[in-house]
């Protein structure tokens, strides 16, 4: 009964000194926020409160519970597990503190830089750089804990001597996996492509929402996920619309008689575009550019400030041409005329 009792003083005392250092470190961090609002660090930092009170706790049950006697016939048990908690609680901490740093300096960088497409490539080096910092940190930990075990320690020099044979075999086996690895490497200092970026990849048509280490997922114009390897976008030809800036040009085609009002037209297009706010007023022209016995191809060329208004654009001008045309000059849609054979001999 005696120990029941050391055993819960002890943990009651633990949990209440961390419930008032987290509250008051959560404090703090709130504090800081209100006073520096330039600076989106100390408010991320509030998400590190868990993982602190649990390196607290661990790191105060290691201190007290051999002195309480607390299970004395387990301590060697006791002590291992506390360990384990604190090598993984003390990772889950500091790769919480890397996270709230790097998102900061991001956060004040894309909010100050006036080139979409350099944010767009800092964001994936981020995103990317952080997945691969969190890797490295789980694997040190999980080996961190595995060296605690005694088996483990003895088996590591025989581990050691067979590593050369082991890295052959392991890389055979994961070759797709490492040629992700490093494609999704090459991605984010290459500056192939970034997050945000539209792309046309296997004939679809979407924006880049997320890359990983080893993939990378398309959100189409439907919102549909296509989710591809990295090395895709390493080994195969894509259209990246955003590459060069992210002004576009798009194309707006008809079918019409030989005898439609082409300078009429022309005109219209000017006042067409002058009416849709999409337009960004580079170029609005419409010409001639094919015929054939029955119709001629009349193609207007405009610009937009991007891919989406550029699509919104052709869209507009494209239904407003032709419920012009068929108020005004219906003689201009294509017909089929049909004359009587003449007769054999």
């Amino acid at each position: 009964m005696e120990n029941v009792l050391r055993l819960a003083t002890v943990v009651c005392a633990v949990l209440i000194l961390t419930l008032l250092a987290g509250w008051l470190l959560d404090l703090l961090l709130r504090q800081a926020d209100a006073r520096h609002t330039e600076t989106p660090l100390w408010g991320l930092l509030r998400r590190c409160v868990v993982p602190f009170r649990l390196v607290l706790a661990t790191a105060a049950l290691q201190a007290a519970y051999r002195p309480a006697h607390i299970l004395p016939g387990r301590a060697a048990a006791v002590g291992h597990v506390l360990t384990l908690v604190q090598i993984a609680s003390t990772s889950w901490l500091l790769v919480g503190i890397a996270t709230a740093v790097v998102d900061s300096v991001y956060t004040r960088y894309a909010a100050s830089a006036p080139d979409d497409a350099r944010v767009r490539r800092v964001r994936t080096q981020v995103a990317l750089i952080q997945r691969a910092l969190t890797a490295v940190a789980v694997v040190v930990a999980a080996a961190a804990m595995l060296l605690t075990f005694p088996a483990m320690r003895a088996v590591g020099a025989s581990v050691l001597a067979s590593a050369g044979i082991l890295g052959i075999v392991a890389g055979i086996a994961a070759q797709a996996s490492l040629g992700n690895l490093f494609a999704g490497l090459q991605i984010a200092f290459g500056d192939t492509v970034r997050i945000g970026d539209t792309v046309v990849v296997d004939k679809e048509w979407g924006q880049v929402e997320e890359i990983t280490l080893t993939f990378l997922v398309v959100r189409t114009w439907d919102e549909r996920r296509i989710t591809m390897p990295v090395s895709y976008f390493t080994s195969k030809p894509y259209e990246n619309w955003s590459r060069g800036g992210a002004q576009m040009t798009g194309t707006v085609i008809w079918h019409l008689d030989h005898s439609a009002p082409v300078a009429l037209m022309r005109a219209k297009l000017a006042e067409i575009l002058e009416g849709i706010p999409e337009w960004d007023g580079r170029t609005g022209s419409l010409a001639v550019t094919d015929t054939t016995p029955n119709t001629i191809v009349v193609r207007a060329v405009v610009t937009a400030k991007d891919s989406d208004d550029v699509w919104t654009l052709r869209c507009a001008v494209r239904e407003q041409l032709i419920t012009w045309l068929a108020a005004e000059h219906p003689y201009a849609f294509p017909r089929v005329t049909a004359a009587e054979a003449p007769p054999r001999d």
